[in-house]
C-alpha cells in the first residue's frame, strides 16, 4: 500500500529531484524587452500596409493607362467594315475582301479596288456559263435565250474591264485612284453589267426555260460583288470624309 501511494505520488515527475526543486516563480518580461517586440509589431504593420498601397495603386495603374496604339491588322479590319457598311450585303462584302492578302486596307480606294477585282473575277469564272448550257440543251427557244446570255455575258465582262483599267495607275506622276470623272465612269459601266446579267435571266424567263434557276444560282456572287462596288461608288465621298480624305 506504502509502495501504491509513492508511485501515484511520483507519477509525471522527469527526474526524481523534482519534489526536491524549490519551483521558480514566473517573471514578467523586462521593460527592454516588450520595447522591442512592440517595434516588431509595428514594422511588421507598417510592411503590411505599405504592400497594400502599392499593390492598390498597381491595380489602379492597370486600369487607367493608356491603351495600346491599335495594330494594323485592327486599323484595317476598321476600315474595311467602315467601307462594306453602305453595301447592301456588309457582312459577305466584308469576309470577302478579308481573305485578299494586302497591306494597305488603310484606303479605302484600294478596298473599292478589291471588290471590283471580285466582281470581274467572278465574272469570268461564269462568263462560259451560256454556252456550256447550250450544249446540253435540245430546245430550241432555251438554246436562242443562252446565246443571247452569252453575248450579254462578253459585253458585262467587257463593261466591267473597263472600270478595273480605270482604276490602273502609273508608279509616277501622282495618278489618283479614283476621280470624279472616274467614279461617274464606273457608275455607267457597272450598271451596265448587272443590267446585261439581268436581260439574260428575263430572256430565259420569257423562254420558259428550265435553265433559268442554274443560271440566276450562279450569277448570284457576280452579281452581289457588282452591286457592292457600285454601292462604295455611289457613297465614295461620304466614305472618305470618314477617312478625312476627299475625291479629287
Amino acid at each position: 500500500m506504502e509502495e501504491s501511494v509513492n508511485f501515484v505520488k511520483g507519477y509525471g515527475k522527469v527526474n526524481p529531484s523534482d519534489d526536491e526543486t524549490t519551483a521558480v516563480p514566473c517573471q514578467s518580461p523586462s521593460p527592454k524587452r516588450r520595447k522591442t517586440v512592440a517595434a516588431v509589431i509595428t514594422l511588421g504593420l507598417f510592411a503590411i500596409i505599405v504592400g497594400s498601397i502599392v499593390g492598390a495603386a498597381e491595380v489602379h495603374h492597370r486600369r487607367t493607362k493608356s491603351p495600346e496604339p491599335q495594330s494594323s491588322s485592327v486599323k484595317a479590319v476598321a476600315s474595311i467594315k467602315a467601307v462594306c457598311a453602305v453595301t447592301q450585303h456588309p457582312e459577305s462584302c466584308f469576309t470577302d475582301v478579308s481573305t485578299i492578302d494586302s497591306g494597305n486596307f488603310f484606303d479605302p480606294e484600294v478596298i473599292f479596288n478589291f471588290t471590283l477585282r471580285l466582281a470581274i473575277n467572278e465574272l469570268t469564272n461564269i462568263s462560259s456559263l451560256p454556252k456550256t448550257l447550250i450544249s446540253k440543251s435540245h430546245d430550241l427557244r432555251t438554246g436562242s435565250a443562252l446565246r443571247d446570255c452569252a453575248t450579254l455575258f462578253d459585253d458585262a465582262l467587257s463593261q466591267l474591264s473597263r472600270s478595273v483599267e480605270a482604276m490602273r495607275v502609273g508608279p509616277v506622276g501622282g495618278e489618283k485612284l479614283l476621280t470624279e470623272e472616274k467614279v461617274a465612269d464606273m457608275k455607267t459601266w457597272i450598271s451596265a453589267a448587272m443590267t446585261d446579267q439581268e436581260t439574260c435571266v428575263d430572256g430565259l424567263e420569257e423562254m420558259g426555260s428550265t435553265a433559268v434557276d442554274e443560271v440566276k444560282s450562279r450569277m448570284q456572287r457576280s452579281n452581289e460583288y457588282m452591286s457592292n462596288s457600285l454601292a462604295i461608288l455611289a457613297n465614295i465621298e461620304t466614305i472618305l470624309d470618314q477617312f478625312g480624305l476627299r475625291l479629287h
